[in-house]
């Protein structure tokens, strides 16, 4: 069994040794310049993770596993774009260091490449490999369009939420397990017990997400704190917020919300303060942690030898302790 360690090692190397000799320079800098600026790499070390439950050859599911975090990376770039966010990883977006157009063109080919390297895999993986791509992409782009519709509603309710960052998020992470059990040949009892270890594990993921974002520290979160705020996101926090402030809690949190041009530090501060009154930490803490439960639990189904499931359980217990 590979360490978590060797296999983020093996995708950062892989990824370092991708071409970057294509033409014109316009179009493919910016890819290069994403897939560089590192991250935690999650994805395509999940995928490595799941295949070396089963088989020790990882090498042969690492071009897949790279398509999986080139893929991320895209909806990242576009996702910058539509939020107008300046900061990703400590460092400009591309539409800030480029502009809107590059970041849309390089972003289209950011997702014909990830095709093209997730179906490098053996030809009888194909069928299947593609099919779970492809309906993965298909629900990221309804949980994307889930959350923009949010944006013009105040009736969002936590099941919704729920739902919308199942698709957001949740099911990329579920992907990248079933695609490495898939690769691996696993009995699919196990690669559906994977999916759903993912998707919980996911669940639990973006809550922290959405939690770093207002109590995480910039210079290890990697963005500004406090974004979904000035941006009055339906986040769990704001959702329940709003669902159990007393009426003067609810008019202040309104009069945040409605305010126009206000000052970021006071609005963020202000908004801060109210979910600390209404107790909405404490809230996001206890449902990561029953999600983090249902996940462990879909972990322990998988029919293998738990020393061979400690690495998974390792990196899952990391995403639960992270600050960034």
């Amino acid at each position: 069994m590979y360490r978590l360690e060797e296999l983020q090692q093996m995708v950062a190397r892989a990824i370092e040794a991708l071409p970057q000799d294509r033409e014109p320079r316009g179009l493919y800098a910016p890819i290069d310049y994403v897939l560089s600026l590192g991250g935690k790499r999650i994805r395509p070390v999940l995928v490595l993770l799941a295949y070396n439950l089963y088989r020790e050859d990882v090498e042969k599911a690492l071009m897949p596993a790279i398509g999986l975090e080139t893929y991320h990376n895209f909806t990242l770039l576009h996702d910058d774009l539509m939020d107008r966010a300046d900061v990703r990883r400590g460092n400009q977006t591309v539409h800030k260091k480029w502009n809107d157009n590059t970041a849309i063109l390089s972003g289209d080919n950011m997702l014909v490449l990830a095709m093209q390297r997730v179906a490098t895999c053996d030809t009888a993986h194909i069928p299947a490999i593609v099919q779970l791509f492809t309906q993965t992409a298909i629900e990221i782009d309804e949980g994307q369009q889930y959350d923009i519709d949010f944006e013009t509603r105040n009736d969002v309710t936590e099941e919704e939420y729920i739902e919308m960052i199942r698709l957001k998020t949740s099911v990329l992470l579920a992907c990248a397990l079933k695609m490495g059990a898939i690769l691996a040949d696993a009995p699919s009892e196990d690669v559906e017990a994977l999916y759903h270890f993912g998707e919980k594990l996911g669940l639990a993921f973006q809550l922290q997400d959405d939690y770093l974002d207002v109590y995480g520290d910039f210079k290890t979160f990697g963005k500004k704190i406090g974004g979904d705020i000035m941006c009055n996101k339906k986040t769990y926090m704001l959702i329940n917020a709003l669902r159990l402030a007393n009426p003067e809690q609810r008019n202040e949190l309104q009069r945040w919300i409605d305010a126009e041009s206000p000052v970021a530090e006071d609005k963020i501060a202000a908004v801060t303060a109210l979910y600390n009154e209404i107790g909405v930490p404490a809230l996001a803490q206890n449902l990561m942690d029953a999600y983090y439960k249902e996940a462990m639990q879909y972990l322990s189904a998988v029919k293998l030898p738990e020393k061979r499931k400690v690495v998974l359980a390792e990196i899952a217990q990391r995403l639960m302790n992270r600050k960034s």
